[in-house]
């Protein structure tokens, strides 16, 4: 079974890309230990059918278009990119998604400098994971809640991000994602998305969000010199 995550000494995209392949990642925790409120049986199938489905798509579609490029022939180039950017999407926030969570959650703690962003951009922390909660439960057809720092304004986001890769902003750094494909929840939730985004929040690692808040940050800083 897999350790719980280190949250000093951890590479969110490790064995993301390998030897110049897209590659499924192990998860940071047991296939078991986010449980009762994910079960064991549909993680399992998000992570090793689901997440395995979109790395493979991607890893076609590169092909695709290298072919593509060597016969000269671009025919195909406008499925291709678009099912570049789908299972590209996928491959990403699946990855984020298993970090966005860890078992017990935080235990109703918060890091002090996430809950500061939290204040500035939404008033307070109650209010920007009621604002999540929300945006998340009324994603249309299927798609992702995702929590994201914004480079510009410097401020924290709450976007519906439909299919992986549409309705999103340029440049954001997702933070927290949660999926709400409804293979994402199905077994144990079927219909009833409200109650597995509920269980989201009470297992989001916002020690997560934090760190990888206070990195966007840092990049942001550095750009802008």
């Amino acid at each position: 079974m897999a350790k719980q995550k280190d949250m000093g000494n951890m590479d969110t995209f490790a064995g993301a890309f390998e030897n110049g392949q897209y590659t499924l990642p192990n998860l940071p925790y047991g296939y078991d230990a986010l449980e009762p409120m994910y079960d064991q049986q549909t993680l399992t199938l998000h992570h090793d059918k689901h997440h395995a489905g979109y790395v493979k798509g991607l890893n076609d579609a590169l092909s695709r278009l290298d072919n593509a490029r060597k016969a000269k022939d671009f025919a195909t180039v406008k499925a291709a990119s678009i099912d570049l950017a789908f299972n590209g999407s996928g491959h990403i926030l699946h990855t984020l998604f298993w970090h966005s969570m860890k078992p017990g959650g935080n235990g109703g703690q918060m890091p002090v400098e996430l809950k500061g962003a939290f204040e500035e951009s939404f008033g307070s922390a109650d209010s920007a994971q009621a604002h999540f909660a929300a945006a998340t439960k009324a994603v249309e057809g299927s798609g992702w809640g995702v929590l994201a720092f914004e480079p510009v304004s410097q401020k924290v986001l709450v976007l519906q991000c439909e299919k992986h890769q549409n309705l999103t902003i340029w440049g954001v750094v997702p933070l927290l994602v949660c999926d709400v494909w409804e293979h994402a929840y199905y077994l144990k939730y079927q219909n009833n998305r409200a109650a597995w985004v509920d269980n989201f929040i009470k297992l989001a690692d916002w020690d997560f969000a934090a760190q990888r808040l206070a990195a966007a940050k840092s990049c942001v800083t550095e750009l802008r010199k």
